[in-house]
């Protein structure tokens, strides 16, 4: 009797265990929601800005290195997309020597403060995704390298498909930027921005 007992008990213990167990070993159904990217790829600090109107001047080099050996006072160099490129702003139709231009964007809306951050970062994510609403102080600046950005703003909805380019708006502009084409979106985002100030902050539509 002690013994059926003891396997008794051993086997309601095992049970109890198990139910425990259970959503450990079963597989997740859980996965991760889609999310708008935007990942820094270069940046720095600057005191002053060249003389206006600026514009962003896209470039490919054969190698990040020479990107960089070419890259002046403004101007940000990166890898990324399978490619070197360097970021020049400066006034439009310039060059840099070893360089392949890609794009020429402007006029970059104008800003005045006591540092300058100059950032490029990439964006991505696929169809439907967005940022939240928000602001920069300061000028962002789109290169569609893949798919389509939709940038909506007070303004209204715009458009960008690979291979254009959307200059931005003035510092403070309430904006939310999302990947709107069929495919996978890619894209190169060029900011100037008051270095004083946060860098984005939330925003609303009226």
């Amino acid at each position: 009797m002690r013994q059926r007992l003891q396997n008794t008990r051993r086997v309601v213990v095992l049970g109890l265990a198990l139910s425990l167990m259970g959503p450990l070993l079963e597989p997740s159904t859980a996965t991760a929601q889609p999310k708008f990217v935007v990942k820094p790829i270069a940046e720095k600090k600057v005191k002053q800005l060249p003389a206006g109107p600026l514009y962003w001047r896209i470039e490919n080099f054969p190698t990040l290195a020479q990107a960089q050996a070419a890259a002046g006072p403004a101007a940000l160099a990166a890898e990324t997309a399978g490619r070197a490129w360097l970021f020049t702003l400066g006034p439009k139709g310039g060059s840099t020597a070893g360089g392949a231009e890609v794009a020429d964007i402007g006029p970059v809306a104008p800003i005045s403060a006591p540092e300058y951050l100059l950032r490029v970062s990439r964006a991505s994510g696929p169809p439907g995704v967005s940022t939240p609403v928000h602001s920069h102080p300061g000028s962002e600046t789109f290169y569609v390298l893949k798919g389509r950005l939709d940038q909506r703003t007070p303004s209204g909805v715009v458009h960008v498909e690979a291979g254009q380019a959307l200059p931005g708006h003035p510092a403070g502009t309430t904006m939310e930027v999302s990947s709107g084409g069929s495919g996978e979106l890619e894209a190169l985002v060029m900011f100037v921005v008051d270095a004083s100030k946060p860098f984005s902050s939330p925003a609303k539509f009226k």
